[in-house]
């Protein structure tokens, strides 16, 4: 499945975040340059160390203008547990049904310890301040991702 074209309108999505409030990328329109980051599974190692990375980078988020989304398959619940345990500073999202994963072309076949599934493709894109899609990270480490992104964000904005 083909990410969004860069220079295009990023795909509208509302979910529901870890406090169970609707969460709705339009809300950051002309306010906000937006990440919007997807990930597998809360509380898994590669997961925990991309969302402290982000955590512990916040104020130059706030300083690039810029708000963090992460996005997974998790239900809210999942989701408030893992901000409360890690002190994650930034919304969470639930994509259950993996609907705005498909939009963004990051749910599709994975391997696993000579396994093939279907699930999420940790990708992370970059919406400026207009709604269009700036960036496509999809190849990146979990241990420096914050950083790659951070570069990323400098470089667009």
């Amino acid at each position: 499945m083909a990410h969004p074209k860069i220079g295009n309108m990023a795909p509208a999505f509302t979910l529901m975040n870890e406090n169970g409030e609707k969460v709705s990328l339009k809300d950051f329109r002309g306010v906000k340059n937006v990440v919007v980051y997807f990930y597998p599974k809360a509380m898994t190692p590669g997961c925990i160390t991309q969302a402290c990375g982000i955590r512990d980078n916040k104020s130059q988020w706030d300083d690039l203008d810029t708000v963090v989304l992460g996005v997974s398959p998790d239900p809210v619940k999942k989701l408030k547990g893992f901000i409360e345990k890690k002190e994650l500073n930034f919304t969470l999202l639930s994509d259950e049904n993996h609907a705005i994963a498909e939009k963004y072309g990051c749910w599709g076949m994975k391997k696993f310890m000579g396994r093939e599934f279907m699930g999420l493709i940790r990708t992370t894109f970059i919406v400026g301040k207009d709604g269009r899609l700036l960036s496509v990270m999809d190849k990146f480490k979990t241990k420096s991702h914050h950083d790659d992104l951070l570069a990323q964000l400098e470089e667009l904005l």
